[in-house]
């Protein structure tokens, strides 16, 4: 029953403690998640979000461990998810133009 920003916004404080102050739809990708022996459709949605990169975070329930990593740093073969891969390279396309 929620918007999906609204739960863009609680997973990612729920998740993170960082709250979200603003978020732009940017695009999304489908994705073909194998559960209990069935292929599960499902949709990720790519948001640019602004956030307080001062306030503390820390990593909470789904999530191993958290940083910032400067977008020219980011390697799109280090996401397991193919959607997920293909959804970051669209984002340096997007953001780091040469």
């Amino acid at each position: 029953g929620e918007t999906a920003e609204f739960s863009l916004s609680r997973e990612v404080l729920e998740e993170t403690g960082i709250s979200i102050h603003s978020a732009r739809y940017l695009f999304s990708e489908p994705n073909i998640y194998p559960y209990s022996g069935m292929d599960i459709h499902t949709m990720d949605l790519f948001y640019e979000v602004v956030v307080d990169s001062s306030t503390p975070f820390c990593s909470n329930d789904d999530v191993a461990s958290l940083q910032w990593i400067a977008l020219e740093d980011v390697d799109p073969a280090q996401f397991g998810l193919l959607s997920i891969r293909r959804g970051v390279e669209r984002l340096l396309q997007m953001y780091c133009k040469e």
